[in-house]
């Protein structure tokens, strides 16, 4: 039983990318792994299964305050997932509903937060949403708004961008990394690096680089066409779409640049992006 590893950030802004690599980095396999593996390594924060256990039937007819109070309980259980600690991916934010965090601190060890331009980031989650661009920036705006909510999963509340990226980069003293997307990208062998001696490993060059290349965007379009990728919306041709920072200045229209810069400068100007 191990304490949890948060691997958390706004959607389409390189969660699924840091999961990949560090599959490969932790396994070392001697080639690319399909992308479903990763339900083997990491889990969801907001899987049902987890929910069930720990109110010991099912709870798909509950409502959402209910099921609040069972999300301390629920993260808890994750911590004996694995022997050692245990990585959860999480979409939602850092804050409080109906009484209840949203975030069981009590049983955490650490984060590592990714952080994407939100012009880059609107266009990627509008693809995947089934959204329009100008319906999407409205959802980045809205500080009550949440995802999911099916049979096999709860909703998970995401909250604004700005408020999504100030609540978990303010958890001083959790044991925290924050890392840009665009990083990750343009100098991937520092910030991949840092991500693994983050979690105190040290691992040779050789298998650091093979897991950089392995969880390359490239690689991870390639595998998703032969094996698919059950992530992938239904409104999507494919999860791993284009994968390049700075598309908006060709997407995203006069208008629209001029809205997410006014609703979020504050933010984009602490991380580099105004």
């Amino acid at each position: 039983m191990g304490a949890l590893i948060w691997l958390s950030s706004y959607p389409k802004s390189g969660n699924t990318w840091l999961r990949t690599f560090l599959h490969h980095l932790l396994i070392n396999p001697p080639a690319p792994l399909p992308p479903d593996s990763l339900s083997r390594f990491t889990l969801g924060d907001n899987h049902r299964i987890w929910y069930d256990k720990a109110a010991g039937v099912s709870t798909v007819a509950f409502d959402e305050e209910r099921i609040s109070a069972l999300r301390p309980r629920a993260q808890a259980l994750m911590t004996g997932a694995f022997p050692d600690s245990v990585f959860v991916k999480t979409h939602s934010m850092v804050g409080v509903r109906h009484g209840v965090p949203l975030i069981n601190m009590a049983v955490t060890a650490g984060a590592i937060y990714v952080v994407r331009d939100p012009r880059d980031v609107v266009i990627s989650a509008a693809d995947h949403y089934g959204l329009g661009l100008d319906d999407m920036l409205k959802q980045m705006a809205d500080p009550a708004a949440v995802i999911g909510g099916n049979a096999t999963q709860v909703q998970t509340w995401l909250g604004d961008w700005s408020g999504h990226v100030t609540g978990w980069t303010g958890q001083a003293g959790r044991g925290l990394l924050v890392v840009r997307y665009e990083d990750m990208e343009q100098k991937p062998l520092k910030t991949f690096g840092s991500i693994a001696s983050f979690l105190g490993l040290r691992p040779p060059r050789d298998r650091l680089e093979r897991a950089i290349r392995f969880s390359s965007f490239k690689v991870l379009q390639n595998q998703e066409a032969q094996h698919g990728f059950a992530e992938r919306s239904k409104h999507s041709e494919r999860f791993f779409r284009v994968g390049k920072s700075g598309q908006w200045r060709n997407v995203l229209d006069a208008a629209q640049i001029e809205r997410i810069e006014s609703e979020h400068g504050a933010v984009m100007k602490r991380f580099g992006y105004l």
